[in-house]
């Protein structure tokens, strides 16, 4: 048997991306500007179908970056974020010198709880340190509690920084994800729903934020014939180069969706009989996840003993890649002194829970070889 490397999120390519990439070589367009990258940020915009305008970057993570900025969040402020998400969401907290406050999970979106969130609110508040923002993520795709959270943060007056990094393509109610927070970002990571290499976006309602998050990402140079600075700028432009990548990757955005969200059937089906194992599936018909990652979690008391780890090691026995679920970064060395509010749903998600492949691009052989070491394990 074929037992080359079957990777949890690989890139998939459509087959137009070269095209847009050689009309920038074509018209030397070898820059972080130009026709592509108006073209892609257009691209998205119309994808979203919101008034919304998109600026594109260099990753998800300058966007986070540049979101907090342009939320107005300094040194000394306190920053509420998310605790079971990547890294690259809290980081930008600590780029600025503010204080992440880490929230915990709900059971069912596995995404940011209403009840710790509100009760951390209170307590900052108490203490005369109101939340300059909140960070909210829509892990693997899953949207959050859209309606509970706004309600919250409009309560107290707090914008929402909407971290759809892993969610292009997921909605609530038929809107899209990146659309709902006063400022949303995404990414094109290599492993992302859909990729430029590396790149993320900001989007933002407002064109006239648009227009300052390009200028922080292109050094804030003011508008002289010299370079004059008044403002400290960044590099976070996204090239044309990848933008042309971009723009030839939307085109087959919805098909790679509804790719993903067939691999999820596809573990939803094996798993409806096995007992102690839970995946993660939207909690109504509000919600619409674009499964860019299909994750499971095992009760080792009802799966005879069977934890995640031992199936993480028999998949990478065979040369597949799965993964732990994020740990939260509440344990995490570098933020463990910080605040946090919840109780333990976030830790035993860690702790019990894997990622499994969830390619679009899983050929049936791959998938024969997915089944057959879940059969081998469970069976």
């Amino acid at each position: 048997m074929n037992n080359s490397k079957i990777w949890l999120s690989s890139p998939h390519m459509g087959g137009t991306e070269e095209k847009y990439v050689k009309e920038a070589f074509d018209t030397n367009w070898v820059a972080p500007l130009g026709p592509n990258v108006n073209g892609f940020e257009n691209d998205l915009k119309e994808y979203l179908n919101e008034e919304v305008h998109v600026g594109a970057l260099s990753s998800g993570t300058a966007a986070i970056h540049l979101g907090l900025i342009l939320l107005g969040v300094q040194a000394g402020d306190e920053v509420i974020c998310q605790s079971m998400t990547f890294s690259a969401s809290a980081n930008p907290i600590m780029y600025l010198g503010a204080t992440p406050i880490f929230i915990d999970s709900e059971p069912d979106t596995w995404n940011i709880c209403p009840n710790a969130l509100e009760k951390a609110i209170v307590e900052r508040i108490s203490k005369g340190k109101k939340p300059k923002a909140i960070i909210g993520v829509h892990l693997y795709g899953m949207p959050y509690n859209i309606e509970e959270i706004n309600k919250i943060t409009n309560k107290y007056s707090i914008p929402i920084l909407e971290d759809s990094a892993e969610a292009l393509g997921s909605s609530y109610k038929n809107q899209k994800c990146g659309t709902f927070g006063e400022i949303g970002i995404l990414s094109f990571n290599g492993n992302k729903i859909i990729t430029t290499s590396g790149g993320g976006a900001i989007v933002m309602k407002n064109k006239e934020v648009k227009d300052q998050a390009v200028f922080l990402s292109t050094q804030a140079r003011d508008n002289t014939p010299h370079y004059q600075h008044s403002h400290v700028g960044y590099n976070y432009r996204m090239s044309n180069i990848c933008a042309g990548i971009g723009r030839g990757q939307m085109e087959v955005l919805d098909e790679h969706i509804q790719l993903r969200r067939n691999m999820h059937e596809f573990y939803v089906d094996y798993f409806k009989e096995i007992e102690g194992v839970n995946i993660l599936i939207e909690p109504n018909s509000d919600y619409f996840s674009n499964h860019w990652l299909s994750a499971i979690v095992i009760d080792p008391q009802k799966a005879n003993g069977k934890t995640r780890e031992d199936l993480r090691l028999a998949f990478e026995n065979e040369n597949i890649e799965s993964r732990p679920l994020w740990k939260p970064m509440h344990l995490q060395p570098i933020f463990q002194e910080f605040p946090y509010y919840g109780n333990k749903v976030a830790e035993t998600l860690f702790e019990n829970g894997l990622c499994l492949p969830s390619g679009s691009n899983l050929t049936d052989e791959e998938k024969n070889r997915i089944k057959e070491v879940l059969n081998n394990f469970f069976k």
